[in-house]
């Protein structure tokens, strides 16, 4: 069996085909469905995240298609009683089939909270359930990061966050996604090379240890380094003694400097780096280099930065690797995907929820939408998940997540902007595809129309996120209908 293929059709769980198979079977595949993919928790005990990775979702559905190898493939499958898994029927109906669906999406670097769809998919329900695995793949790690290099960049108070983390990410795919996601977060380079090329990234990068330990002397290594590159200087100082390391950079940046060039600066990767970036500068604007920056690296997150900061380091440039790439204190989003709505018989939809006893976990029922609310200023005052089955009144009242009991009222002449944005319409991408420079700027000022108290890293101020008056009564109204079928016994 031919097993290379660039089809990636199959990136999927086997429930989802194992469902679709059996949609198939009873005659169900071609029923329309709505589900919406969302997360339940902000991630890093934070108070928002940051939508990402919608680009690779819509080029993931223009491809969609299963090749002869896939089916082969399948073909090969059996239960557990030998047989194949699939009838050769079913295997021939997944060959010939192409993508229909709907697919609404807030846009990248949208800042988003918990239970907000940011994906609502409709159409056929063996097509929902076939690129369910691979959306929840793209958007979860790419949302995660995104969130991870925004908290980084504010916590650095406006320097510059360099994205470090190729050579410690999850693998190849894993460090090109996470170096997109962390520029969407607001940072400002990356070290990986591919992804620059890609995605168009500015790519950064000096030297290592093993460049200064090639050489006899440590003022050698950065003549010799200076000479090959007099355009890139930025010299790693603590190979063995730190601020003698700063004294030869500042040597080497003088010749530099004769020769018409100029030393960028310095990186601090081990030690006490508020203390040796302060001693550090001095040295430099001591020696005439004002303008050279100080980067520090070693892995660092938004906290350490921040202590750092609050200790007055004197560091300009911050290099982020491991932490930010991996996602290090929360390995996964954990966004979810859930039915909300299927069309009956006659074609009319009928609500779905998915009834827990944990009340975080009982999905909402409907076709929905996100409404956000903003004041006169352009601040960000609340949002609101209403049904589009549901006639909304002009001044509308949504209740918050949390506490039935919080009612917040919106007259008509509140501003809003509904989120969820139409991205494919019958299988035909028609959303617009926006450069990545234009997804950060998206993302560093959707954080300006937000109090910075949502913002703060720890113990954040929670934003308020509320149903629909009526969504809100129709998700009560299953929760108890369902229950009470239980009580009876004649749950269905």
């Amino acid at each position: 069996m031919n097993r290379s293929s660039n089809s990636l059709a199959l990136l999927t769980d086997l429930y989802e085909l194992t469902m679709a198979y059996g949609y198939w079977k009873c005659g169900k595949a071609e029923q329309s469905a709505a589900f919406h993919l969302f997360f339940r928790n902000s991630p890093f005990h934070g108070g928002y995240a940051i939508a990402a990775g919608l680009e690779p979702v819509l080029d993931f559905l223009r491809s969609f298609r299963l090749d002869a190898s896939d089916v082969e493939y399948l073909g090969t499958l059996v239960g557990n009683d030998g047989r194949p898994l699939f009838d050769a029927e079913f295997l021939q109906y997944l060959a010939e089939l192409e993508l229909t669906l709907d697919l609404d999406a807030i846009p990248e670097g949208t800042v988003v909270f918990p239970h907000e769809p940011l994906l609502r998919v409709c159409g056929p329900i063996v097509q929902c359930q076939l690129i369910e695995t691979a959306m929840l793949n793209l958007i979860n790690f790419q949302s995660l990061i995104a969130t991870k290099a925004s908290r980084v960049v504010m916590a650095a108070q406006g320097d510059a966050v360099l994205e470090f983390g190729l050579r410690r990410a999850q693998g190849i795919d894993g460090g090109l996604a996470a170096s997109r996601a962390a520029f969407i977060g607001g940072c400002a380079a990356t070290s990986n090379v591919l992804a620059g090329k890609r995605f168009g990234i500015p790519v950064k990068g000096t030297h290592a240890h093993s460049w200064v330990m090639s050489f006899d002397s440590e003022p050698d290594a950065f003549a010799a380094y200076a000479e090959a590159m007099p355009n890139n200087c930025v010299f790693l100082v603590d190979t063995y003694d730190t601020l003698q390391g700063v004294r030869h950079a500042v040597e080497v940046g003088r010749r530099l400097r004769e020769s018409g060039h100029r030393m960028v600066g310095i990186r601090l990767d081990s030690g006490d780096l508020a203390w040796l970036s302060i001693e550090a500068r001095k040295i430099l604007d001591a020696a005439g280099f004002p303008d050279a920056v100080i980067v520090a690296s070693n892995d660092l997150d938004e906290r350490l930065i921040q202590s750092l900061k609050f200790q007055g380091a004197a560091v300009t440039v911050w290099g982020v690797g491991t932490k930010l790439a991996t996602a290090y204190d929360q390995p996964a989003l954990g966004g979810v995907y859930k039915l909300g709505a299927i069309q009956d018989e006659s074609q009319q939809w009928q609500p779905r929820i998915k009834v827990s006893e944990q009340l975080i976990k009982t999905s909402t029922p409907g076709i929905q939408q996100v409404r956000r609310y903003v004041d006169d200023d352009g601040m960000a005052i609340a949002d609101m998940i209403y049904n589009e089955l549901q006639p909304i009144p002009e001044t509308c009242t949504a209740v918050d997540f949390q506490d039935a009991t919080h009612r917040t009222e919106f007259a008509a002449t509140v501003a809003f902007e509904d989120l969820l944005k139409p991205m494919i319409r019958q299988g035909n991408v028609v959303g617009e595809s926006i450069p990545l420079d234009d997804i950060r700027s998206r993302a560093l000022k959707q954080l300006q129309q937000f109090d910075r108290t949502i913002l703060r890293i720890d113990h954040p101020h929670r934003y308020r996120v509320g149903l629909e008056h009526a969504l809100h009564d129709l998700k009560a109204e299953m929760v108890l209908e369902s229950r009470q079928r239980i009580k009876t016994g004649t749950a269905t």
